[in-house]
């Protein structure tokens, strides 16, 4: 017969066979191996994952969103030959203000692919730089001509060239194409990305008389008001004549412009 005791045994014995598989047997450590390494070891998988490959155009990518523009060069020239990494070296140039070695590598991304929007484009940004808006405004149409959808700051920029040519008439027209496709397109201040958008107008009481008329137009009437403040402050020519300019005269009766117009800032 089999005692008491000798069933309770037996019952701990299979308690702890169940249970040895849950216990983490400590791994025997290789002496050759430094503790760095051991530590490492140990760890969970998820934490000893290694880190996602980052190609040579994502770390570029990375030095020009911290404007670190030529460590962004050092980088695209790391990756394979292309017309898109062209460009973007030739917008890192473009931010350091050296438009020959910009221009250059616009050309070399347009050799590469005729049909490249943003190489087009940005290429009249240079002559535009170079007060050559012929041959911008002539780039900028190419870029149109090829690009597979309307762009914002390609009819900005048209409007910008047209506007130092002192056609007021196309500038606005294309300033209104651009403010339709993107209401945004005038307020942006980002300098990275792979297509220029010109912002340098030498008429800028002018010009932003311009963008008053248009976002009145858009009624976008806060807008409105902080350009034609800008053109007042600015010594805008003609002044007396905004309050019958017909695109203000849906804020004929609106308080702020009211009061604007009668402040009359003078020039800053």
């Amino acid at each position: 017969m089999i005692s008491s005791q000798t069933v309770r045994l037996a019952c701990c014995v299979s308690a702890l066979c169940v249970a040895l598989p849950a216990i983490a047997v400590p791994q025997q450590q290789d002496p050759l191996l430094g503790p760095d390494t051991r530590a490492k070891a140990s760890l969970p998988t998820s934490l000893t994952a290694p880190r996602p490959n980052i190609s040579p155009e994502l770390r570029g990518d990375i030095f020009m969103a911290r404007k670190m523009y030529r460590e962004a060069i050092d980088k695209y020239r790391e990756a394979p030959d292309s017309a898109v990494i062209a460009n973007k070296i030739g917008i890192a140039f473009h931010q350091l203000l050296q438009l020959d070695l910009a221009k250059k590598n616009y050309e070399r991304a347009i050799k590469l692919d005729r049909k490249y929007p943003e190489a087009l484009n940005n290429l009249g940004t240079i002559y535009y730089a170079q007060k050559s808006y012929r041959r911008a405004i002539s780039y900028y149409k190419k870029a149109l001509r090829v690009s597979s959808s309307p762009t914002a700051s390609i009819y900005a920029n048209l409007g910008a060239a047209y506007f130092a040519r002192k056609d007021y008439k196309q500038a606005s027209e294309y300033y209104e194409q651009a403010l339709k496709l993107d209401p945004e397109v005038f307020e942006h201040h980002g300098n990275f990305g792979t297509m220029m958008q010109e912002r340098t107008v030498e008429e800028r009481a002018m010009f932003h008389l311009y963008l008053a008329k248009m976002y009145a137009k858009s009624g976008a009437t806060d807008r409105a008001l902080i350009y034609l403040r800008k053109a007042l402050e600015e010594g805008v020519k003609d002044r007396k004549k905004i309050p019958d300019m017909p695109e203000f005269s849906v804020l004929k009766t609106n308080a702020d412009f009211q009061e604007l117009l009668a402040e009359n800032p003078k020039p800053l």
